[in-house]
C-alpha cells in the first residue's frame, strides 16, 4: 500500500494532463466535426470531396501514425513548430473530428426533411433552420454514439506518452519503473482511467434522460 500511496500523487499530475488535453481535443474535435460534417451535406461537389477525402485519411490510418506525422512529420518543416502537448491535442482532435463529422451527419440526416420545409416556409433561412430546428434533434440522437466517440478518444490518449507527453500513462511508467511495481502501478492507472470514463458514462446517461424529459 506505500507504493500506492507514494505514486497515487505523482498520478494524479499525470490524470490532470490527460484531462486537458481530453476536454481540449474533444471540444476541437467536435467544431471540426461539425465543419467537415455540413461540407458533407453541402451540394457543392469540391467541398463535399474534401470533407469526404479527410474523413477517409482518418478513418484509413491508425491513431499512432497520426500522432507521429503531426509530431515528427509536420515538425520538420521550416515554418511549424509544435510542442508535444500541442500536437497531442491537434492529433487527438482531428482524429476525433473525423469520427464525429460521420456522427453528426448521421444525426442530421435522420431527422425529417419535411420539418426543415416546413421551417422554411415560415421564413427562417437554412443556418437558422439548421441551428434552431435541425441540429437540436440531431444531437439528441447522437448523444450515445457521441458519448462513445469520447471515450475512445479519451482511451487515446494513453499513446500520448510515446512522444514524451507527461500524462497518466507516461508517469505510470515512470512510477512502475522505479518501483519495479508493475501490478500495482497498472492496476492503479486502470482504476483511475476506469473511474474516469464511468463518470463520463454516467454524465451521458444522464443528459440522455434529461433530454428524453424535455
Amino acid at each position: 500500500m506505500d507504493v500506492v500511496r507514494n505514486a497515487l500523487p505523482y498520478l494524479m499530475d499525470g490524470l490532470k494532463v490527460t484531462l486537458y488535453i481530453f476536454i481540449i481535443a474533444l471540444i476541437l474535435g467536435f467544431i471540426i466535426g461539425l465543419i467537415v460534417a455540413l461540407l458533407r451535406l453541402a451540394p457543392i461537389k469540391p467541398l463535399n470531396w474534401i470533407a469526404k477525402s479527410y474523413i477517409n485519411a482518418i478513418r484509413g490510418t491508425p491513431f499512432i501514425v497520426q500522432l507521429f506525422f503531426i509530431y515528427f512529420g509536420l515538425n520538420t518543416i521550416p515554418w511549424i513548430s509544435m510542442d508535444k502537448t500541442t500536437a497531442g491535442i491537434v492529433t487527438v482532435a482531428i482524429n476525433a473530428g473525423a469520427y464525429f463529422a460521420e456522427i453528426i451527419r448521421a444525426g442530421i440526416q435522420s431527422i425529417d426533411s419535411g420539418q426543415a420545409e416546413a421551417a422554411r416556409s415560415l421564413g427562417l433561412t437554412s443556418t437558422q433552420t439548421m441551428r434552431y430546428i435541425v441540429l437540436p434533434q440531431a444531437f439528441r440522437r447522437m448523444l450515445p454514439t457521441f458519448t462513445n466517440q469520447s471515450i475512445i478518444s479519451l482511451k487515446d490518449t494513453s499513446l500520448l506518452s510515446i512522444i514524451g507527453i507527461a500524462d497518466l500513462t507516461q508517469r505510470g511508467q515512470i512510477q512502475q519503473a522505479a518501483t519495479y511495481e508493475s501490478f500495482k502501478i497498472w492496476l492503479i492507472v486502470g482504476i483511475i482511467y476506469f473511474i474516469i470514463i464511468y463518470a463520463l458514462t454516467l454524465l451521458a446517461n444522464f443528459l440522455e434522460r434529461r433530454f428524453e424529459l424535455r
